[in-house]
């Protein structure tokens, strides 16, 4: 577990990292403690001890920061806070809290860096160290790149304890004992004759008591819920129907709207006809936006129907219009102008495959474009009144979002109020702010009312920002039953450029979201080389469930599956033998024991050809590896049963663990049987689940999952199961079949059942 001890109070104000004296311009700036922004917002008889604690009449409001989409956040944090400040299992409240450097993740940023996970050499702890220096710098407040539990997991433990330590003394001061002498138990502060304080007793007093200079952290044998089967806070709510999404929102006086843009993103709107959609029954107003119109209306149905009415004149696609076209764009940039970057490159590449007489295997693989498609399409509720703007939505970058509203609407930052809501999924949707900037815009059309934006699901799938399209090329060699050389090229588009560029921050440098979950991938084969091609920006593309690694986990693990075929070495020997990486191999290991990997598969009831499939990605500092089984039936590939090993550390609730692993190899499998967005015209083809369906519930195979425990790092798990379904699917199939497939989705090649 992560630092034992007394960990200083400042641990939770500015993170983790130790920074040396001589560390870089913004020093200063990095060592100030961010202001509370609860103390901005205090109601009377309220009182803060840090941000991330509120004490009122009522009780305590722990304050969990890290949005909720469906993946558990609000928990887990709550956990963190909860085990330390001593509080009975759900009696207390949680809040997102405003937006706020405070709140700033200090691990995200170093997905970006080329930076190996298994790798500490002195360069690469300075610049974990540096990720969180720019995250603090930045208040680089957003959620994702499964960090919520790694970032969160000391800071939010020290704020706990921090409470807990200030109301103590509180009640110290007043009872005239030593602080010794206390305990607390359940929200109370015990004093030596068994009275219990409550902490809202406390909670003034302890507010105005200076903070300790450091604090004692629970022992893990101490843990409550820490490590313990716990039931999330929202499990009733979602289990009963009355979990309140931000598309459920309902206030006084609400009117709706609807937005409608041109599918061919970045294309403008040249003109529109609202003539007819302006007559509509309900329809209040119809309002021109800049890459299209919205309409007002009394309800959604007739907001949705009069947008149905407006007859615009799209302007034409700004990249090329076709599938084909698109993939010919990203087929164009293997060239040495368009390199950009070559992490790995091990060995002498060249020497080998250049060699006199060498046989060289070679092989293309493809990855389609991927909507995001959460079930609650972009929806959000303003109102603008008296100069205020109050926004009620779901997303993952809170302080982005204000900033980009404030930028589209000319109104201050400090009067747009956010109010975060839980969403029902997002796999990286709204780590965009594009749809509440067009609320925000209606609501200046028609302000002093409350204005609920709703997308249609097909405004949804079109006016997504995908996962890219990719392209690998392969060139390997074998050997003694041994793989010995292997050459790998992406090419893809850049999604930090896309992405980041659309919140202002201009991407300098390679990108390594083209090559992650491939470069970096802990392989000791003695020529190694993966290099990263930019291709030219067109559809503009954004961050899906485990990002670049969720398409390289399939272009690396097929290729390299390939090269061990190839060399008549078993799949999970191999990668044995060739990984240089301790707990990454205890994985292997692990799915190898779990699944009976050297023992035949028993036949199937029906006949059909049975074949097991392997794959490995280490992602966000994980390494998963799983076992796929299938069954090849006269009516199809039948999934049969996965097996899953990966090593994230301590796991802080085992059940909702289990749950994350599951759901990402169901996300995986389903993405890889089915979906891909085709493009015609600029447009993209699939406008509804019809047309870009996931695993089915007929199809789903059990799935078991085993956590190693082994190293002490605090991982997270929302997305690093993702990657290697894919794969181990398709491997598995060619186990089966003998047909090896090289581009998703797979059903383009073969059937399922």
């Amino acid at each position: 577990m992560g630092k034992a001890g007394t960990i200083a109070r400042r641990t939770f104000l500015i993170g983790t990292a130790a920074v040396a004296g001589g560390v870089a311009v913004g020093y200063l700036a990095y060592k100030r403690d961010p202001n509370n922004p609860l103390l901005d917002g205090l109601a009377e008889g309220e009182a803060t001890l840090n941000p991330y604690v509120r004490i009122d009449a009522d009780g305590v409001t722990l304050i969990t920061p890290r949005a909720d989409m469906g993946q558990g956040a609000v928990s887990i944090q709550a956990a963190l806070l909860a085990e330390e400040m001593d509080l009975a299992w759900g009696d207390f409240k949680t809040d997102f809290g405003v937006p706020s450097a405070a709140y700033y993740n200090g691990k995200v940023a170093v997905e970006g860096f080329p930076i190996a996970a298994t790798s500490d050499t002195l360069l690469a702890r300075a610049g974990r160290q540096a990720g969180d220096v720019i995250g603090k710098l930045v208040g680089m407040q957003i959620t994702g790149g499964s960090s919520t539990v790694s970032d969160a997991f000391d800071k939010l433990r020290v704020a706990g304890a921090v409470a807990r330590q200030m109301l103590m003394m509180a009640a110290a001061l007043q009872h005239s004992v030593a602080l010794a002498q206390l305990k607390t138990k359940d929200g109370s502060v015990i004093l030596p004759d068994g009275r219990a304080l409550s902490y809202a007793s406390l909670a003034a007093a302890a507010a105005q008591v200076k903070p300790p200079a450091d604090v004692q952290l629970k022992p893990e044998a101490e843990w409550r819920y820490l490590g313990q089967p716990m039931q999330r806070l929202d499990m009733v709510a979602k289990s009963t129907g009355t979990a309140q999404y931000g598309i459920d929102l309902r206030l006084p006086d609400m009117v709706y709207a609807t937005v409608r843009a041109n599918p061919r993103l970045g294309g403008g709107i040249q003109s529109f006809d609202a003539s007819e959609a302006e007559q509509a029954k309900g329809v209040l107003k119809v309002v021109a936006l800049p890459q299209g119109f919205g309409v007002i209306a009394n309800n959604t149905w007739r907001a949705f129907q009069g947008a149905a009415l407006v007859k615009p004149v799209w302007g034409p696609s700004p990249y090329p219009e076709t599938s084909e076209a698109l993939f010919a764009l990203v087929a164009a940039s293997f060239n040495a102008e368009q390199q950009d970057s070559r992490n790995k490159d091990e060995g002498d590449v060249y020497n080998a495959l250049t060699a006199a007489g060498a046989q060289v295997i070679e092989a293309e693989y493809r990855v389609p474009y991927l909507s995001h498609s959460p079930l609650e399409p972009m929806t959000a509720v303003v109102q603008l009144k008296d100069g205020v703007l109050d926004i009620w939505t779901g997303t993952q970058i809170p302080r982005f979002l204000v900033d980009g509203v404030a930028g589209v609407t000319g109104i201050d930052a400090k009067n747009i109020h956010l109010h975060v809501l839980i969403m029902g999924g997002s796999f990286g949707r709204r780590l965009e702010d594009d749809y509440v900037k067009q609320a925000a815009l209606l609501a200046q059309a028609h302000p002093g009312v409350p204005i609920k934006l709703t997308w249609t699901r097909e405004e949804d799938m079109t006016h997504d920002f995908p996962r890219p399209l990719a392209i690998a090329r392969l060139r390997g060699l074998v050997g003694n039953r041994q793989v010995q050389t292997m050459d790998l090229g992406i090419a893809s588009p850049s999604v930090t450029a896309s992405q980041m560029g659309r919140l202002g921050f201009p991407a300098a440098g390679p990108d390594v979201a083209i090559v992650a979950g491939a470069w970096d991938q802990p392989f000791a084969i003695p020529n190694y080389r993966v290099t990263g091609y930019k291709a030219p920006a067109a559809v503009p593309v954004s961050s899906w469930r485990s990002v670049g690694a969720s398409g390289n986990g399939f272009l690396h693990e097929s290729a390299l599956d390939e090269l061990i075929q190839a060399a008549g070495a078993d799949p999970l020997a191999e990668r044995l033998r060739l990984c240089s990486h301790e707990p990454s191999k205890r994985v292997l290991q692990a799915v190898g024991e779990m699944s009976g990997w050297d023992t035949p598969l028993e036949p199937a009831p029906d006949g059909g050809k049975r074949g097991r499939g392997l794959a490995f990605t280490l992602s966000f500092g994980v390494p998963v590896a799983e076992v796929v089984e299938v069954t090849a039936t006269a009516q199809g590939i039948r999934i049969d049963k996965v097996f899953v090993a990966c090593e994230v550390g301590k796991v802080l609730d085992p059940v909702n663990f289990e749950g994350q692993v599951q759901g990402g190899v169901v996300w995986g499998l389903g993405h890889a049987i089915n979906c891909e967005l085709t493009y015609a015209d600029g447009a993209p083809q699939q406008t509804n689940f019809h047309a870009y369906t996931g695993l089915r519930l007929n199809q789903t195979p059990q799935i078991v999952v085993r956590a190693l425990e082994t190293t002490d790092e605090i991982k997270g798990i929302g997305e690093p199961s993702v990657p290697p379904a894919a794969p181990a699917l398709a491997n598995a199939i060619f186990a089966a079949t003998g047909k090896r497939v090289r581009e998703l989705p797979l059903k383009k090649a073969v059937a399922f059942v």
